[in-house]
């Protein structure tokens, strides 16, 4: 079965710097006047949402990047694979085809889910209220690396927080939507799930905002919580970066601590306020959690009113 079309087709045209659709299928014509890829269907090829059936659109694909390969190795093959061949055939480094794809999309008018969801991947630091009782007030960070993938949008997660207990890897597929852009991170191996929620992206997209919901992972008593977040995009992550993060200590700055991570900022002071305020802002602290006695109390009411009134339906 054919695999990360949506993906493949974007890295092609962005080799052979073709911004529109148009001028893509213009490009397959090149090759094949009576090219079976249409403008029409390519709409949803770029989005995720269908594949080309006719093996011919692969066997034009291969020869419109001069590959070695047959037609039936593009649809098979895996992204890491597509990606080196044709970088070999052209000669050019992968990093150089990445800035292309980000570039690409910038000058292009397009603005469909498929597109707007390719410029996510990376790799970012998120900051957010630490829901564990033993260590109340402080932040904790994370580290968020977005990465192709399979599905409909093509994007996948995998966040890691370092705690007292061990490492926290969690996984999970990325949504984007027009009014939100939603991840749900599962751990791998055991039962921790978080949910964020999250400001729709923008244009650099250099830093998303917004919520993120799950249970403390440290702590007596499990604990429902939710807490606002900073999710903020490494250009180029110093070396061990993505490694590294947990707790930080009260009088560490955000800033000094995205400066550890290869990303100085102007001004220090003056962002720390700015996202300090972001962070904790609300009634709630930056933090909501639901106490278990609160819960309890009302956990108690309604199970008495259950059970007596199964007792009363029930024959002597």
């Amino acid at each position: 079965m054919a695999q990360h079309i949506a993906q493949k087709l974007r890295l092609t045209s962005a080799l052979l710097g073709t911004v529109t659709r148009k001028d893509l299928a213009a490009a397959f014509r090149t090759v094949n006047p009576k090219t079976a890829f249409d403008l029409g269907r390519a709409d949803k090829w770029l989005q995720g949402r269908a594949q080309p059936r006719e093996h011919s659109v692969y066997d034009d694909w291969a020869k419109l990047l001069g590959l070695e390969q047959q037609g039936a190795w593009i649809a098979d093959c895996d992204l890491s694979g597509f990606t080196a061949a044709i970088a070999a055939r052209h000669n050019i480094d992968k990093a150089e085809l990445d800035r292309r794809v980000g570039a690409q999309f910038e000058t292009s008018s397009g603005h469909d889910e498929r597109s707007f969801a390719f410029t996510l991947a990376g790799t970012y630091a998120c900051y957010s209220r630490a829901w564990s009782p033993y260590h109340r007030d402080q932040l904790i960070r994370g580290i968020l690396s977005v990465e192709a993938g399979p599905g409909l949008h093509g994007l996948t997660a995998t966040y890691r927080e370092t705690l007292p207990t061990g490492q926290l890897v969690l996984g999970g597929p990325v949504t984007p939507a027009k009014r939100a852009l939603y991840v749900h991170l599962k751990e791998a191996g055991g039962d921790a799930q978080f949910f964020i929620s999250l400001f729709p992206q923008s244009q650099p997209g250099s830093v998303l905002g917004g919520y993120m919901c799950g249970t403390a992972i440290i702590g007596p008593e499990a604990q429902p919580s939710t807490t606002r977040i900073l999710i903020v995009r490494l250009r180029d992550p110093a070396p061990g970066a993505t490694s590294r993060g947990g707790y930080l200590q009260l009088d560490q700055s955000i800033s000094g601590d995205l400066a550890s991570l290869g990303m100085s900022i102007e001004h220090p002071e003056q962002i720390d306020m700015q996202l300090t305020r972001f962070l904790v802002g609300g009634s709630d602290g930056g933090v909501h959690q639901v106490p278990p006695t609160e819960f309890r109390a009302i956990l108690d009411v309604f199970d008495r009113h259950w059970l007596t009134h199964s007792s009363a339906g029930q024959n002597p």
